[in-house]
């Protein structure tokens, strides 16, 4: 916000969890569940900061999810419209355990990177939104079902980021 910036169009990598978001998958979620902890979650802080609530009922900006989409439509790259994004703590992959109760309360994708960033950008009034790029199936899932190979997590990437820049270069026309 100090440097002007008017929108976040974030972007994230992440494990997909249901049948519908495989590795090189490209989805803009709708929702998030967020399950870290110990990260600052605010600007307003401290004993004399006041309490300042903000409503994060739609965690992105849906007028900027529908330019990511008409971005990626004019690009000719399909674009999964929603998901629920669970953002977990890392540094480490989740267990095959953890996706199951992630999957359980409804989450379709997993990263690390999607919170404290939108609910900060929220409380500056910035709008928000997110292309998840899945780069594998989530732990105990698929392929992953044994474990998560970490060199194809690089292939899938090289390919999906191209795709990326393709919606990217079609974002400001969107």
């Amino acid at each position: 916000k100090d440097i002007g910036a008017t929108r976040v169009l974030a972007l994230n990598t992440v494990g997909g969890i249901g049948d519908a978001f495989g590795p090189r998958v490209l989805a803009c979620p709708d929702q998030l569940i967020d399950y870290t902890w110990g990260r600052k979650s605010t600007f307003h802080e401290g004993s004399d900061a006041p309490v300042v609530h903000v409503d994060f009922t739609d965690p992105y900006e849906q007028a900027l999810r529908q330019r990511i989409l008409r971005a990626a439509a004019a690009a000719g790259e399909a674009v999964a419209d929603g998901a629920v994004y669970a953002a977990t703590q890392g540094p480490r992959l989740e267990t095959a355990a953890e996706i199951n109760r992630l999957e359980r309360d409804g989450c379709d994708v997993v990263g690390m990177t999607g919170m404290p960033e939108a609910v900060l950008a929220r409380e500056l009034g910035i709008p928000y939104a997110a292309i998840n790029v899945v780069a594998n199936y989530a732990a105990g899932r698929a392929a992953s079902a044994s474990g998560i190979c970490f060199d194809s997590i690089d292939t899938v990437l090289r390919e999906a980021m191209g795709r990326v820049r393709r919606v990217l270069d079609h974002i400001c026309e969107a």
